[in-house]
């Protein structure tokens, strides 16, 4: 139940509470009848409370301490994961929901407090939003939890009002674990990450290395035999509704399958998984083989899609590995023309099995991409992304505490070379200058700097999980700069999601 949808005399009773106690202040968005009580969230300066205000006696399952105000009774509650767990129970909007193939947008939030921005960047756009997203990866350098991250976006919905349904996203999951790892937390979409299983070698393979390693493939879990696969896929020409024809021939058949065999095989065990381990979680899957060293040909989508579709496997969304550079932090590097020619094919092929999203991954500041997706209205699509809403803290750090920042960017420069490792990025360290020796009114323009954008992107682990001695204490001075200027760091994301959501209004 909205603000507006609670007796107007209990919010004037809400309002007139918060005044009489010193340093607080409330989040209106937030009001909600719980039975005869009403729950709204406060803030107190960098920390936040649920209120719980009886209606009659002094009684509800939230765990907190009991304040008076005159004669009135407040229970004031933490916004830990115990009572995070009871407020799910009594409002459905705060749980994760499925989706579906309807545009999307993934908000991952390393640090827990950006969710009520993103919210409302995303309303009033069509899109729906992704709240709860961490890769496995992710959480370890951050050193959270799937409860962590669901947490903060159920008290975001709550903050904010927003009741349209958000969705959850255990994101890059490598194996069972990782499924039993994110499904207790109540995540709904499971993208699966076949990466290990991808064999990027094939275009240097030769015709008796590839036919070797075609009938080496795991067929009795593919339900399939080579003989087969050859005569189905050969015989098959296919004609997409854009005219495009795919008609592969056998070499393209063994590369295509040699180099992703593995990954529908992987991909069928992750999904049977899933349905007969949780067979009444909702679930839905997204596939992502973005991370591989050539793009995603048509006929490879082709292949991948049409072989999980054989063996009974619905996507919601699959992720190609597209054209040109998408790394990460900064826009797009490539051919927009050929980007967007290609965009078109597959989008036609995700049309032949039930039209699923097409996602894109290391989608933080391609807003070239999204210009020409915008333009384009076909189909649906999912955006994910991660990185950049810790960039917009950085830049709101930049704004109010410029001495502090100074030390990440130093902090991140000397740790590049080391934390680059696992990303494919392009910064040039000497094109970066020594944040020693900027002006301060410059530091925030780091963040508008391509080269100085990936380290800080790269760094964040390093700099948020407190194990080098230099950063011990960086997140707890990060958060306390965020809290402490909340209106900023909320207009710094908004501002910046609404440029990034703009293009496909």
């Amino acid at each position: 139940m909205q603000v507006d949808q609670i007796d107007k005399e209990m919010v004037v009773k809400v309002k007139n509470l918060v005044r009489q106690l010193d340093g607080y202040t409330l989040y209106e968005h937030s009001v909600h009848q719980d039975g005869p009580n009403v729950l709204v969230i406060v803030r107190k300066g960098v920390d936040k409370y649920l209120w719980v205000i009886p209606g009659a006696a002094v009684e509800t399952e939230f765990e907190g301490k009991e304040i008076k105000v005159g004669s009135d009774s407040i229970i004031e509650c933490d916004l830990d994961h115990k009572n995070a767990e009871i407020l799910r129970s009594k409002f459905e909007f705060t749980n994760a929901i499925l989706i579906g193939k309807t545009d999307s947008y993934g908000f991952g939030d390393r640090l827990g407090n950006a969710g009520p921005a993103h919210l409302r960047a995303v309303k009033g756009t069509g899109f729906k939003p992704v709240l709860a997203q961490q890769s496995i990866r992710e959480m370890e350098r951050t050193k959270r939890t799937p409860e962590d991250v669901m947490d903060a976006a159920s008290w975001a919905v709550f903050q904010e009002g927003y009741h349209d349904g958000f969705g959850a996203d255990g994101d890059h999951l490598k194996t069972t674990d990782d499924i039993d790892y994110v499904i207790k937390a109540g995540y709904t979409m499971f993208t699966i990450d076949p990466s290990d299983f991808v064999v990027n070698e094939v275009a240097e393979m030769s015709m008796d290395d590839l036919e070797k390693k075609f009938k080496e493939l795991p067929w009795k879990h593919l339900e399939d035999t080579p003989s087969e696969l050859l005569k189905r896929v050969k015989n098959n020409s296919i004609e997409l509704r854009t005219g495009y024809e795919i008609s592969p021939d056998k070499e393209e058949i063994l590369q295509g399958m040699v180099k992703y065999g593995r990954v529908i095989s992987h991909t069928k065990l992750m999904a049977e998984y899933l349905r007969e381990t949780y067979p009444d979680h909702p679930a839905e899957l997204e596939l992502s083989v973005d991370e591989t060293d050539a793009p995603t040909t048509l006929f490879e989508h082709y292949l991948v899609a049409s072989e999980l579709d054989r063996l009974g496997i619905e996507l919601v969304s699959l992720a190609p590995r597209f054209c040109g550079d998408f790394e990460k932090g900064i826009d797009f590097k490539g051919d927009l023309d050929q980007f967007r020619d290609e965009y078109v094919e597959h989008l036609a092929i995700a049309d032949l099995f039930g039209g699923y999203k097409l996602s894109v991954h290391s989608g933080s500041d391609k807003f070239s991409v999204y210009e020409v997706v915008g333009s384009l209205n076909l189909g649906a699509v999912h955006v994910k992304t991660a990185g950049t809403s810790y960039l917009e803290a950085l830049r709101t750090v930049a704004e109010c505490a410029p001495n502090f920042f100074r030390e990440i960017m130093a902090f991140s420069l000397k740790r590049f070379n080391e934390d680059k490792k696992t990303y494919h990025i392009s910064a040039d360290l000497d094109e970066i200058q020594d944040p020693g020796k900027a002006p301060e009114e410059e530091l925030v323009n780091y963040l508008d700097d391509d080269n100085a954008r990936q380290v800080l992107h790269v760094a964040y682990g390093s700099v948020l999980s407190g194990e080098l001695p230099e950063a011990k204490d960086f997140k707890k001075r990060l958060m306390t700069v965020l809290e402490e200027n909340e209106a900023r760091h909320y207009q710094n994301l908004k501002k910046h999601f609404d440029k990034h959501l703009s293009p496909f209004a």
